[in-house]
């Protein structure tokens, strides 16, 4: 079996006492949610790029409010251009109830924050010994409603040493008084321990205090495959050092395999993301577009080793512009069960797109518009991110 991604010193090593399971969005998340809220006896710490007033939103905050008048202490942190919606009356009811309450807005240029940097991390952290971190937000969109499918996303969750790593990064988006960290860290008493063994690290993007942890893992991964790679992103538009090494991985005969939207939410991402079919289908990477839905999921998995979940996607948004959170998880038996699950998808939801097929779908009409729109995204993505290199 080819070797892992060697782990690094100080703050990027992993924790060694885990458990981890692959959660799907919609129902079987929002359960699994709603269940780690309700069992909570300590803490909750909530961090969100969307949080929607609707049924979805409106069930989980009920459960927060139920939390926190059986006094656990809740925090719920929502991007504020993301979950700018949310009306007064609903935000005084939390606030009323005892939830520790915020709004991300860095709107504009500061000393420590800059215009269009948000938070698009979503991460649940309970008693400091369970959480999730994914790509689910809070809202109809994620869950399965009635006969509406969810979109198609994923969180890994996680039980053990993890928990304790990921709230600390997390109360620096809290506050910034160390002190204030500090306080919040000794009022949290670890009532869980687990025994097994599973290496699991957190990794965050923010340009601005110099991390780009997520897209070191990516590029690391891409440099240690020896055998296959699967990713699957929702707006996969990946930088010239990216391409680079997936053609270099492409070269040294690795099995790459994309799972890419057949439906997207933002259509100028897609169009822009066909663009680039034709150079990947010229390296021999595969490309499959998911059918059922919408696909928002971010994970990466490789040579049956180690595997990554999170917010992260592979353009430069991700990579110079958001707050980004993901879990790498490196293990052998979860990277395996991971590619069967993502075999799964491309073999029962998936079209293939093959050279062919491109050069039959898509006239020259077509290619114009997907050529527009790749530059045009392109330049997009350097104007949000100037400020952040």
């Amino acid at each position: 079996m080819p070797a892992a991604i060697k782990t690094t010193p100080l703050t990027q090593q992993y924790t060694r006492h885990n458990q981890v399971k692959l959660v799907r969005g919609g129902k079987e998340y929002f359960a699994l949610l709603h269940k780690l809220i309700r069992e909570a006896t300590q803490s909750i710490h909530l961090q969100v790029y969307i949080f929607d007033e609707d049924e979805t939103g409106k069930e989980i905050a009920d459960a927060l409010i139920a939390a926190a008048e059986r006094k656990v202490e809740v925090y719920l942190l929502a991007d504020g251009y993301a979950s700018a919606g949310l009306s007064a009356g609903f935000r005084k009811r939390l606030t009323d109830s005892g939830i520790h309450f915020r709004l991300f807005k860095p709107l504009l240029k500061t000393s420590g924050f800059y215009f269009g940097r948000r938070m698009h991390r979503k991460v649940t952290i309970v008693d400091c010994a369970y959480c999730l971190v994914g790509g689910i937000n809070i809202s109809n969109r994620y869950n399965d409603i009635g006969e509406t499918m969810a979109w198609l996303d994923w969180s890994l969750y996680a039980e053990g040493e993890i928990a304790a790593d990921l709230l600390k990064l997390s109360l620096q988006f809290w506050t910034r008084s160390a002190s204030n960290r500090k306080k919040l860290l000794t009022r949290q008493e670890r009532i869980h321990t687990v025994s097994g063994i599973c290496l699991v690290r957190a990794r965050a993007n923010d340009w601005v205090k110099s991390k780009t942890q997520i897209t070191r893992s990516y590029s690391d991964m891409i440099k240690y495959a020896r055998s296959h790679i699967t990713i699957m992103s929702s707006y996969f538009i990946p930088n010239d050092l990216i391409r680079k090494k997936l053609e270099s991985a492409a070269r040294r005969k690795v099995k790459i395999q994309l799972i890419l939207a057949g439906n997207s939410d933002i259509k100028i991402s897609k169009y822009a993301e066909r663009y680039i079919y034709r150079w990947a289908l010229r390296k021999g990477i595969e490309i499959f577009e998911y059918q059922p839905t919408v696909l928002h999921g971010k994970i990466a998995t490789y040579d049956d080793v180690w595997t990554t979940v999170g917010s992260y996607n592979v353009n430069n948004i991700s990579a110079f512009a958001s707050l980004e959170m993901n879990l790498d998880v490196e293990d052998a038996r979860f990277a395996e069960d991971v590619r069967h699950q993502l075999n799964s998808i491309i073999k029962k939801d998936c079209l293939q797109i093959t050279a062919e097929d491109y050069r039959t779908k898509y006239n020259s009409l077509n290619r114009l518009l997907q050529w527009s729109a790749y530059h045009t995204v392109r330049i997009l993505f350097f104007l949000f991110t100037f400020y952040f290199r």
